[in-house]
């Protein structure tokens, strides 16, 4: 059959798909089983922590840390270049293209999530969902309990303030703060 998309190809191209699908169930419990390894291993374990990483993420560059805890959907979907730090609980919803670039900091509590839900209701009903890719490019600082939105584009040398919502791309050599989060001044 020509033209018949697997729940997953329905899911990376940002289309309605159902997160309930076999693969998709057993995609999930399997990165989620990386990440209670990965949460559960010693701090001083820096060479089976990044091996963990690697394992889960669809890249992970040079010099890539992650505090406990750590928490995301499937993991194959995130990319992150080198140097990239991550405070405690960070939460990744990659059912779409997370690519984070180099020499990326994020603070506590942040939230990255690509899932989303129709606004409709027969369809929200019908267990629907989609994803959206988000972008955060090098040298971003994001403060603590910030959130990132589908379909967000994060600009080169910029910081997102702590406890903002993301909610639509933000450009390079800024600083960016609230919710929604808006440009406060050029860096």
């Amino acid at each position: 059959m020509v033209g018949h998309m697997t729940e997953k190809e329905k899911m990376i191209n940002g289309e309605y798909y159902l997160a309930s699908d076999e693969q998709l169930v057993k995609e999930r419990e399997y990165a989620k089983d990386l990440c209670f390894e990965l949460n559960n291993i010693k701090s001083s374990d820096k060479k089976k922590r990044l091996q963990i990483i690697k394992k889960l993420f669809g890249k992970a560059g040079e010099n890539v840390w992650i505090e406990p805890s750590f928490y995301c959907d499937y993991g194959y979907n995130i990319s992150v270049g080198d140097n990239f730090y991550s405070n405690h609980n960070l939460i990744i919803l990659d059912v779409n293209k997370v690519t984070i670039g180099e020499n990326v900091l994020i603070g506590p509590n942040a939230g990255i999530y690509t899932a989303g839900h129709p606004i409709d209701y027969a369809n929200r009903n019908r267990q629907l969902e989609y994803g959206k890719p988000i972008i955060i490019g090098n040298d971003v600082w994001i403060g603590g309990n910030a959130v990132i939105l589908p379909g967000v584009t994060i600009g080169d040398n910029t910081v997102i303030g702590s406890g903002s919502v993301v909610t639509r791309d933000i450009p390079p050599n800024v600083v960016a703060v609230g919710n929604p989060c808006k440009v406060i001044r050029n860096v």
